[in-house]
């Protein structure tokens, strides 16, 4: 069943922050509820074509595919491609808005199987589902900003060489 769902939020941290983990989803586990693994296909640099090997939790059930990055424009735009039984592409654009990021998210796919179910949920559940990425994500983001003010260690994933190909911005522009 096909199903378009789009989110337009700001969130209280600048774009490049909030990119890098859009950008990667080994990430995606650390702020996301249902993403359950996230891992890069073969031992190439990620670049537009890379597959992640991946698994969401839909209530008790584990469902695999694989997420293909379809386009990137780094710090900006970032669109990924879920195989079946998704079937989906989401966009995510970020765009500099008030010391924050006015982040646009389209979902859109012709869900398979079982899952197809799902497509018959109100736009309002949909938009509460996905919204709870975006939440954790700001959770995440406050995390580092509190480490880095009490002048703590940044976390190892940081670190990481795919992560930190989209440089962050400094923590100071971030408004409350």
């Amino acid at each position: 069943m096909w199903k378009r769902v789009v989110l337009d939020v700001h969130l209280p941290h600048p774009p490049q922050r909030v990119f890098r983990y859009l950008a990667d989803p080994a990430r995606w586990p650390d702020f996301a509820p249902a993403v359950a693994f996230r891992q890069l296909i073969g031992d190439v640099p990620p670049d537009v074509g890379s597959r992640w090997w991946a698994v969401d939790r839909i209530g008790p059930f584990r469902v695999r595919f694989a997420d293909v990055l379809e386009s990137i424009e780094p710090g900006r735009r970032v669109v990924w491609h879920s195989t079946s039984p998704w079937n989906s592409r989401v966009e995510y654009v970020c765009l500099p808005e008030n010391g924050g990021t006015r982040m646009r998210a389209e979902y859109e796919g012709d869900i398979a199987g079982w899952l197809g179910l799902t497509a018959l949920l109100p736009a309002i559940a949909w938009e509460w589902i996905l919204m709870r990425d975006f939440f954790g994500l700001t959770r995440l983001l406050d995390e580092e900003d509190r480490r880095h003010r009490a002048g703590g260690r940044p976390d190892a994933r940081e670190s990481r060489p795919y992560s930190t190909s989209f440089p962050a911005t400094d923590t100071s522009s971030r408004i409350s």
